[in-house]
């Protein structure tokens, strides 16, 4: 919709960490709608429009993804591999929000085209400013792809 803030699709299916990350937003006073998704089946659903997300307008596109890597049902690698295999969702940024410094995660992650990997601080000040930066980053100074008639796909 035209006008509307960025929607971010967080996929964390930890109540704290994502009310973290919301606060954190809102306490920056950066602009987006957060679609908050608990696990890998349903966010994949979200981005393929099935079942309850079919409708666009309760589903958008999303500007960026947040993805962490241990959900359930369906793991975040799995996420990852069919967000950046689909060529109707392949420019959308991923980043990989997680708690696991697995050298093994890392390197996976980027060899399925993640666009960043970081590892959540534990301290809820180094916490904040990470979402105040990825925020910055993402909606505001990074410029995403456009579509084929000029407009932002988001």
């Amino acid at each position: 919709m035209q006008g509307e803030p960025p929607a971010i699709l967080l996929v964390e299916d930890n109540d704290d960490h994502a009310e973290l990350m919301s606060r954190a937003f809102e306490e920056h006073q950066i602009k987006t709608r957060i679609y908050r998704i608990k696990d890998g089946e349903e966010a994949l659903d979200f981005l393929f429009r099935r079942g309850k997300y079919a409708d666009a307008e309760t589903s958008p596109v999303p500007r960026v993804v947040l993805l962490d890597l241990r959900l359930p049902k369906v793991d975040g690698l799995e996420v990852l591999w069919q967000i950046k295999t689909t060529p109707e969702l392949q420019n959308i940024p991923v980043v990989i929000l997680t708690t696991s410094e697995s050298l093994k995660d890392v390197n996976t992650a980027y060899l399925q085209r993640a666009n960043s990997y970081v590892v959540k601080p534990v301290e809820f000040g180094s916490f904040s400013k990470l979402m105040r930066d990825l925020g910055s980053y993402w909606l505001c100074w990074n410029r995403p792809p456009r579509n084929g008639s000029g407009s932002a796909e988001t």
